[in-house]
């Protein structure tokens, strides 16, 4: 039985990064002896065990076969006769490809540490074709390291949009790998691998990103901007029908498509507010359900902020912050005891709150 680390934990080793957590690769074995051994079994789809005192994952050398169409149409086999090179062979790319024995030997069958020093993303072998999560991991890792695609790796992926791979993920994964690409540091390239081979249009055909996007988009980055945020700058310019058919088709979590439909619902009247009067400025609070939700009020400033820099949107923002904390001021419990019924009390509370904005505004 010997043991290697592998993947993820090997190459960010080289890349000088922190290393979280280390998977390991066990070859010569079987899972009664890792049983026997006090690792737990945890695999649902294939041999992996944790290890008794560190928990760190440990799976059986394996190979993969293709059976059926999509990432999860395939027949995998784990034995003691499994190498080391077979296993690493079924892997994506050539810096993921690399495994760090335990006396620190490096093992790199495919040239993953030439591809990491060269700063390029290349295929391990053609069998990266039979799993259409891969196109979509290459572009979440050249948002992470802003490498660029080999010319082979980038015709193969081509092919195999045009094959129609990519129909078969399901919406879960897709989101689940955007999600993670939007939140590198630079998300402009996961958008520009997925359009050079095609599966942008195929996969988010309602996104059509341009240099104003990817600027708002790098500005998120920077400032290490939370993943709704960054989502929601994708719908800026969107109307919200298009928004919805986004969300609906990638299943987006709450946050972020609560978040990306109050960007398109109120963009025009952010815009607006700089040279908007109270009447103007309570109607888009209320429409953005401001003052319920201040959080996510000032989540939408920021979006506004990001997608549209400079002294116009300054005002505006500044004006719309102004105008909530007037509103936020009133006492709507008092408004409600000086109305005369109940129906009364919208309207009362609208006049208080206009007047107060109106007030703040003269006041600033």
């Amino acid at each position: 039985m010997k043991a290697y680390v592998v993947g993820g934990a090997v190459r960010d080793e080289l890349l000088g990064l922190p290393v979280a957590d280390r998977d390991w690769v066990v070859v010569g074995t079987t899972p009664e002896q890792m049983t026997a051994a006090g690792y737990r079994p945890v695999g649902r789809d294939f041999p992996v065990f944790l290890h008794p005192r560190t928990k760190e994952e440990y799976a059986l050398a394996r190979t993969e076969r293709k059976s059926g169409r999509g990432y999860r149409g395939f027949t995998v086999y784990a034995a003691p006769e499994v190498t080391l090179e077979q296993d690493l062979a079924r892997r994506d790319l050539t810096l993921n490809a690399m495994a760090r024995a335990e006396d620190g030997t490096l093992i790199d069958p495919f040239g993953g540490k030439r591809d990491l020093e060269a700063g390029v993303l290349r295929h391990v072998s053609e069998a990266f074709a039979e799993d259409p999560v891969r196109i979509l991991r290459v572009a979440r890792f050249a948002a992470r390291f802003d490498f660029r695609v080999a010319d082979e790796t980038a015709a193969l992926m081509r092919r195999m949009v045009e094959a129609g791979e990519v129909e078969d993920l399901v919406p879960e994964r897709v989101w689940q790998e955007l999600a993670k690409g939007l939140a590198e540091r630079h998300p402009r390239r996961l958008f520009e691998v997925l359009a050079q081979c095609g599966a942008l249009a195929r996969l988010l055909p309602e996104i059509r990103p341009d240099e104003t996007l990817y600027a708002a988009l790098g500005r998120a980055a920077q400032e290490g901007a939370p993943l709704a945020l960054r989502f929601a700058l994708l719908a800026w310019r969107l109307e919200e029908a298009a928004v919805r058919a986004l969300c609906a088709r990638l299943r987006a979590p709450n946050e972020a498509s609560e978040l990306a439909l109050a960007t398109c619902r109120c963009r025009e009247l952010i815009r607006g507010a700089g040279g908007a009067d109270s009447a103007a400025l309570l109607e888009t609070l209320k429409r953005a359900d401001a003052i319920r939700r201040a959080e996510r009020f000032g989540e939408l400033l920021a979006v506004a902020r990001l997608a549209e820099p400079g002294a116009a949107s300054a005002r505006a923002i500044a004006r719309l912050r102004l105008a909530l904390a007037a509103a936020q001021g009133v006492d709507a419990a008092a408004v409600a005891r000086e109305a005369a019924a109940p129906a009364e009390i919208p309207a009362r509370l609208d006049r208080a709150r206009e007047q107060a904005i109106a007030a703040s505004l003269a006041a600033g």
